[in-house]
Parts: structure tokens; sequence; C-alpha cells
């Protein structure tokens, strides 16, 4: 089993004479097997948040522990084999097969020419399969739907054989139904390939009926637990609730009321 420990971790940026914080003093675990979701407001540091965890941003103190290992001592190359990340932005590339963009996850793998030998084919077959598009194998990317694309990259990551995958905002730009399909999808691989699946989404009300565990961020920090746990000591409803929105704790469904 995997684990990722926030231990005392201060996100956010230097700037010329301080720092700008968006959040102070993170303790919490992230375990393999579990679908956890990133909730909060607009603005309030999610995709710092998943930025500082990826290593695209430094921290501004603190630890990020991957397996009693700390995240400043994995080099390049090293970080390629253990998180995978999957952004919201479409793919600024054209006339590529899905084949070809999943095998891009073998990259940390082969050779300076990226050549794919025929286990690394196996692999994005493999990873393909998983996520449901193997039919697509030799369609052209720009032919897909959002819901095709974002199965996809998931693919893609899938490919990098990494112990851990962050999602950034996967269910945008889907329809209701294609929502509920990644977020089972994604359950279902968490369970099957036991890995660490960390995403954000301001799909509230899905993440919470089918996430394990919630991270709540608000006012500089982050309350952890499962949606039923945030609903009884009523963190949800401190979050959710307002004139005309309410959480019903029993179902965890919102509910919008007449004014």
């Amino acid at each position: 089993m995997s684990t990722i420990e926030l231990r005392q971790l201060t996100i956010g940026y230097p700037l010329k004479h301080s720092n700008y914080i968006v959040a102070e003093y993170l303790n919490a675990t992230l375990h393999s097997g579990r679908l956890t979701c990133l909730i909060g407001a607009n603005g309030v540091g999610k995709s710092t948040l998943l930025r500082t965890l990826s290593a695209f941003q430094p921290s501004l103190e603190g630890e990020i522990i991957i397996d009693g290992r700390n995240l400043r001592d994995f080099s390049d190359r090293e970080l390629s084999k253990t998180i995978g990340v999957v952004l919201t932005g479409k793919p600024d590339v054209q006339n590529m097969t899905v084949f070809d963009i999943v095998g891009l996850g073998r990259s940390p793998y082969t050779g300076y020419f990226g050549t794919l030998s025929d286990k690394d084919k196996e692999i994005v077959r493999e990873s393909m399969e998983q996520v449901g598009i193997s039919h697509l194998s030799r369609r052209r990317i720009q032919t897909l739907s959002d819901g095709e694309r974002q199965k996809m990259m998931i693919a893609k990551a899938l490919a990098q054989q990494t112990p851990v995958i962050f999602l950034d905002e996967p269910t945008a730009f889907l329809d209701y139904p294609s929502k509920v399909e990644m977020l089972q999808l994604l359950r279902q691989l968490s369970r099957e390939v036991d890995k660490i699946i960390f995403l954000s989404t301001h799909d509230m009300e899905l993440a919470l009926q089918i996430a394990d565990e919630l991270w709540l961020m608000h006012d500089l920090d982050v309350t952890v637990g499962t949606p039923a746990e945030l609903a009884a000591d009523g963190s949800l409803s401190a979050f959710i609730d307002r004139p005309g929105i309410s959480l019903d704790p029993q179902s965890l469904t919102i509910k919008v009321l007449d004014k």
C-alpha cells in the first residue's frame, strides 16, 4: 500500500519581500486503494495544492512524504515513474492516434528515441482496455468527444505505471452521465490497481456519493474525512448551506429550496 503524507505543509507563492500563503500547516494522508476528492470554493487553492503535490511548484514549508521518502529527494526521472498527472486542458496536438498518445505514458521507460518495445505496446493496450477505449486505438484525437479524450488521458497515466495519479477537474466539460461514469471508473481503478487517485472537482454531489474520502479545502486549511464523517460533524453543511441550498446529511444530497 502506498501513502502520501503532508507534514506541516505550507503552500503558496514566494513574493519579493514575503510569501503569499494559500494554505498552511497541512497534515493529511492519502492512501492507495481509495478515491479521494479535493473540494472547495473557487480560488481557495485546490490547483495550487495539486501543483505542489505534483512537484510542479515547491512548497513554502513542511514536507511531502511518499512511501517514507521526501518529495524533494526525487529526481525528475524518479518522479515520472511515481506520479502521473491528468490536467483539464485538451492536448494541443493533431493527427496523432489514441494509441500514440497513450504510448507517451511509456516515455519514462523508453530509450532516447521513445521507441516502444513489444512489452510497452502490450502495456498501452492493457491501459486502454482498463478504461474501455480499446476500440478507439486508431482514432485521431481531434475526432474524440470530451469524454473519450479524458479516458485517453487516464489511459496514458495508467500506461505510465505510477503508484500515484493526480487529476485536475477530470469531469470538466462532460455531460452528467459521463461525469458519473468517469468518477465510477476512477474509483474502480483505485481498487483494481491499488493506486493513490486524488482529484479536484466542483461536482460536489457526485463526490459525496462516490468518493471514499474528501479533502475539504477552506480558510488556509484542509478538513479530511469520509463524506459521512464530514456531513456528521457539520463541515459539509458549513461549506454548502446558504439561502436556497441545503445539504441533507443523511442522504448526502444537496437540496434546492424555495427562498
